[in-house]
């Protein structure tokens, strides 16, 4: 699917666009943030290939740049929406797609398979950055204030029978001491290596698998505002969070960072290296976790399509023209 181009609007603010860009020969390069804007809608012709994984918000992250690029005049091709992590890694990888954004949690632990990773988000991601390069040839640009990280939450019933919310040790005791105590997941959540082993090994206890239940992403949230699920594992910045009313268990740190980047080929970022870290920077600079969680809550508890939400933030921060 082909996107029809609008005209960028070249009145991203100077600010937005303090760049770290990375070359092809992995050395890195000041991009100036001034003269950046006036070459920033010179996408002309390049082709694009956008994907992203098949949650609200990958779709959310996708359609933006889905939309950014073609703006700025790429030859877009909107793959949003592939699948999982491994379905839009293997994408990228292979030159399926150019582009896909991606979390230096997960690049760190499960593409790049390392251990021990920083909690700094910039050091996690300026590794991941490096590595990637080095072994794949795979440019990581421009980093998100939010972090996604994984969580668990708790229904409000639950959560006022405990006397207010849950910290991982208590929750992780709770579901030892009650063995009718149900803790849903989504299917790639405990194998993963960023995934339960480390609140397992942080606290110490270990999850039995007769009280773990797997359910799509979305149903997670709903039956455990329901009741159907003690707990749930959730992703932090998910909209139905708030619009549930579910209540967050206190994470001391045990989980990884997920800030969001996009993953590019070398081969694309080749062709306009200021031109994507710039757009990219301005996508994501104001993303916190308070305006990433709202506009996943437009998709995931008001039923917007992600290309609306993704086209009413674009147009808000004045990176396109409505």
């Amino acid at each position: 699917m082909k996107l029809i181009h609008k005209k960028i609007a070249i009145v991203i603010a100077a600010s937005a666009l303090a760049l770290t860009a990375c070359s092809s020969d992995s050395s890195s390069s000041d991009a100036a943030s001034g003269d950046a804007i006036a070459g920033v809608n010179s996408l002309e012709g390049i082709p694009v290939t956008v994907g992203s994984k098949d949650f609200d918000e990958g779709l959310v992250l996708g359609e933006m740049l889905v939309q950014a690029f073609g703006a700025a005049g790429a030859d877009v091709t909107n793959q949003v929406g592939l699948g999982g992590t491994g379905v839009a890694r293997t994408a990228l990888t292979s030159g399926e797609i150019d582009v896909y954004p991606e979390y230096n949690g997960t690049g760190w632990a499960v593409h790049l398979e390392q251990e021990d990773p920083s909690f700094n988000s910039e050091e996690l991601t300026a590794n991941v950055k490096q590595m990637d390069f080095d072994k794949n040839q795979i440019v990581w640009i421009g980093r998100s204030p939010f972090n996604n990280t994984y969580g668990f939450v708790s229904s409000p019933e639950v959560t006022e029978a405990n006397g207010g919310p849950f910290t991982t040790q208590s929750f992780m005791e709770y579901v030892r001491d009650n063995p009718d105590a149900l803790v849903c997941m989504e299917t790639e959540f405990p194998d993963r290596p960023d995934g339960l082993i480390l609140t397992e090994t942080a606290t110490g206890i270990e999850m039995p698998d007769a009280q773990v239940s797997i359910l799509d992403t979305g149903v997670i949230y709903t039956e455990t505002a329901s009741n159907n699920c003690t707990f749930g594992e959730v992703y932090t910045t998910d909209g139905r969070i708030p619009a549930l009313g579910l209540t967050l268990v206190d994470d001391p740190g045990i989980n990884i960072l997920y800030n969001v980047s996009a993953t590019m080929r070398a081969q694309t970022y080749d062709q306009a290296p200021d031109q994507f870290e710039a757009i990219v920077a301005a996508i994501l600079q104001p993303l916190d976790n308070v305006k990433m969680a709202e506009l996943n809550k437009r998709v995931s508890a008001d039923g917007e399509e992600a290309s609306v939400v993704a086209n009413s933030y674009l147009v808000e921060q004045g990176i396109i023209s409505g």
